[in-house]
């Protein structure tokens, strides 16, 4: 077992809070030392309220399942011998109503196209049975409730 944390701060200054137009900037700060710039998505919360330039909590969820999926997928591959030279996912999340009408990221679209070094690049089905794999082992899709597809790029 293991336990990750992650502060998040946020801090009012001299902004009026009541009346709801406050600033949604703030940092999520790690045990690495790394701090993020976050908002909410300016989708939620009109500008200038929110920070386009900053990173939302949908499209870092998106990126979670993505970086965990890239990961398991390399180890995989690596393990089999494939050598991997790029990895790239144009990753998408849906911000939508689920059946009981509460908003949720009810689907991600994994994109991943990956370019190969050796003699004959794997086949098809390997690499598809590779990102199947990947799905199963992807501790964040198996935290999730949100429909996580992956279409492969050629």
């Amino acid at each position: 077992m293991a336990e990750y944390r992650a502060t998040i701060r946020w801090l009012r200054g001299e902004q009026e809070f009541i009346d709801n137009k406050y600033s949604r900037a703030h940092h999520w700060e790690f045990e690495s030392g790394t701090t993020v710039p976050a908002s909410s998505s300016p989708h939620v919360v009109p500008l200038p309220l929110s920070v386009a330039e900053h990173v939302d909590p949908e499209e870092s969820f998106v990126a979670s399942l993505s970086s965990c999926h890239m990961l398991f997928f390399l180890s995989l591959a690596a393990e089999q011998g494939i050598v991997v030279d790029e990895y790239v996912d144009a990753a998408t999340g849906i911000l939508g109503k689920t059946a009981d009408g509460k908003m949720a990221m009810t689907r991600v679209i994994l994109r991943p196209r990956a370019t190969y070094s050796g003699d004959s690049p794997p086949a098809a089905g390997t690499i598809e049975a590779l990102h199947h794999q990947s799905h199963e082992l992807c501790f964040i899709a198996n935290s999730v409730k949100t429909e996580v597809l992956t279409e492969v790029v050629s």
